[in-house]
């Protein structure tokens, strides 16, 4: 990956160069990964935005406060996942929104771990 200043500009023309594959620098398990995009604003203050594109990870264990894609009762959520010895909770990265609490009876699924979060500026 080519630096680049983020002072004065210098000539670019010395630091082309081929092409850059994004693929080989988000995805490490290719048969594992997919992409979802985000709507709704849970986790903006985990730097997820609503349009984002995440990439998430099938092969990753979802472990205690990874962000993770979840099926909860039938429905794809994105939160960060926080376990303890007996209990299992879904948090938001935004204070408007409660844990989910994952509960005996609770159809609860996790589908993989975000690995990267892809947003335009």
């Amino acid at each position: 990956m080519v630096p680049v200043s983020a002072g004065f500009p210098s000539p670019a023309e010395d630091y082309i160069e081929g092409s850059l594959d994004l693929n080989k620098y988000l995805i490490k398990h290719p048969a594992a990964t997919f992409f979802v995009r985000v709507a709704g604003s849970s986790m903006i203050d985990a730097g997820i935005h609503d349009g984002d594109i995440l990439v998430v990870d099938r092969s990753l264990k979802p472990s205690d406060r990874k962000i993770v894609i979840a099926a909860v009762n039938g429905e794809l959520t994105v939160r960060r996942i926080r376990t303890t010895k007996d209990k299992i909770a879904l948090i938001s990265e935004n204070r408007d929104y409660e844990p989910l609490q994952v509960e005996e009876e609770t159809a609860f699924e996790v589908w993989g771990v975000v690995t990267s979060v892809i947003h335009p500026l």
